[in-house]
């Protein structure tokens, strides 16, 4: 993904997209899930709950951190964010209008992160799995490296 690119439309797109995939599913995305949402939303790197928690609660109301992990927990389960296990965080899905199987890059130096949805990775994981007899609960792919800004950043330092 590019790094310069309208940001507030990303946004916008975003949350336009939870509304209609909420509403199809019948679902409520209430309002503090669209907050969590919107936040998470903010740039394309990871954040964890407790950094959601700071900056959703201000000096007249404090958001306690059930509140965050059920709309986490909920976002989640609509396919609407990606939970990075190695960084403990969240960052927005591309494509939450189906389910899929993401791949995420993840730079090392920035924090960018983006998303790639190559169903060949997957295909070749389900087999190598099968060969192996193993059953496959879950297919989490996290790839750490820098980008092409911080690479060329680098080069030119």
């Amino acid at each position: 993904m590019d790094h310069e690119h309208n940001h507030d439309a990303c946004i916008e797109q975003a949350l336009s997209s939870a509304d209609e995939i909420c509403a199809r599913r019948g679902v409520r995305l209430t309002p503090m899930r669209r907050k969590v949402l919107e936040r998470i939303w903010q740039s394309h790197e990871a954040i964890k709950a407790y950094d959601l928690i700071g900056q959703l609660s201000s000096a007249d109301r404090t958001v306690k951190p059930p509140t965050v992990y059920r709309a986490l927990d909920f976002l989640l389960e609509q396919g609407l964010i990606h939970r990075i296990e190695s960084l403990n965080g969240f960052v927005g899905c591309d494509r939450p209008q189906k389910a899929h199987q993401s791949q995420l890059f993840i730079c090392r130096d920035c924090g960018h992160v983006s998303e790639c949805g190559d169903e060949g990775i997957r295909r070749a994981l389900d087999r190598e799995a099968a060969r192996q007899g193993f059953h496959t609960e879950a297919r989490i792919v996290e790839v750490r490296g820098l980008c092409a800004r911080c690479q060329d950043r680098a080069a030119h330092a």
